[in-house]
């Protein structure tokens, strides 16, 4: 039989998962699963909780927002272990699980949870902290934490757009060395995001990268400071064509990144603030997390180094 952690965040996204939390658990047992339940009481709650368990479990499941996912992925990454993950999303955007192919179906998503396939994904490592599938700083990085959970509950996507509209004629400008991979671009930026995802902030492909989530390397989009409004309607012009790069926007894949300023940056890890920094480093864990994704969509998800030589 297998022993499961379950938290869940009873306030993430319009509270989807309360009507259907007795058919969840009585998935789980059907499944053959013995489950321990634990509802969040606070922030950072779902990060202690798995810090501090001393009971063997064979998976960790967790059903939130990708803050209560990144909350117990940390915890994981830093008591050392190698337990499974399973995760129900239902916060507002769920970019990661989006990415990953988990059900936006609740009891598809528990289904897969316990049931699917083990997938080996890249972590993110920054400073000492880390992050499940985004970096950034810059414009609108801090709409998701500084917008209310009921607003965003209410007005989904809307939320953000309506939070981020605010900030349009008040851009602030970061002067940044980046350093990676033994290269290094020097300039001020408006915008940086450092990313293992095929969405962010609910759209998605939104920097052209051809994303592979357990092949070592990120996507990072650095966006620089346009010095007058055509510039700006340039900047505008390559994100909505998703170019891959223009004389606005540097993309670029690393293992390693460094960003050094001479003032301190906020940054949002997952959505969540993340601190400010000076100097951040950010190293790829090449395939430390394990994580629960639908049987059927495991294989295509594994990175197959071979590949873009076969299709040239």
């Amino acid at each position: 039989m297998k022993k499961i952690l379950f938290i869940y965040n009873p306030n993430a996204g319009k509270g989807l998962l309360k009507p259907k939390l007795s058919d969840i658990v009585d998935l789980f047992v059907k499944s053959g699963c013995e489950v321990v339940i634990y509802p969040t009481q606070s922030y950072h709650d779902a990060y202690k909780k798995v810090l501090r368990f001393q009971e063997d479990y064979d998976i960790v499941v967790c059903s939130g927002g990708d803050g209560t996912l990144d909350e117990v992925v940390t915890g994981m990454m830093k008591r050392g272990s190698s337990i499974p993950v399973g995760y129900i999303p239902t916060g507002t955007t769920n970019d990661f699980a989006n990415s990953l192919h988990i059900p936006k179906d609740i009891l598809s998503a528990a289904d897969a949870a316990v049931n699917g396939k083990p997938f080996h994904c890249d972590i993110g490592q920054f400073n000492e902290d880390y992050f499940v599938y985004v970096a950034a700083f810059g414009l609108f990085t801090d709409v998701s934490y500084q917008t209310k959970q009921e607003m965003k509950n209410m007005l989904g996507h809307l939320a953000y757009l309506l939070e981020g509209a605010k900030r349009l004629f008040d851009i602030p400008s970061f002067h940044v060395k980046v350093t990676y991979d033994g290269q290094e671009i020097e300039d001020d930026f408006v915008f940086c995001s450092v990313t293992n995802s095929r969405s962010m902030g609910g759209f998605r492909n939104m920097f052209g990268h051809e994303v592979e989530f357990d092949d070592g390397e990120f996507e990072a989009t650095l966006v620089r400071s346009p010095k007058n409004l055509l510039e700006l309607q340039g900047i505008v012009g390559a994100l909505m064509s998703k170019e891959k790069n223009s004389s606005y926007i540097y993309n670029i894949k690393a293992k390693e990144i460094t960003f050094e300023s001479l003032e301190e940056i906020p940054w949002t890890l997952d959505g969540e603030f993340g601190g400010e920094f000076d100097k951040v480093h950010i190293k790829n864990r090449q395939q430390e997390l394990c994580i629960m994704v639908p049987e059927e969509k495991a294989a295509e998800l594994i990175h197959h180094p071979y590949k873009e030589l076969s299709d040239n």
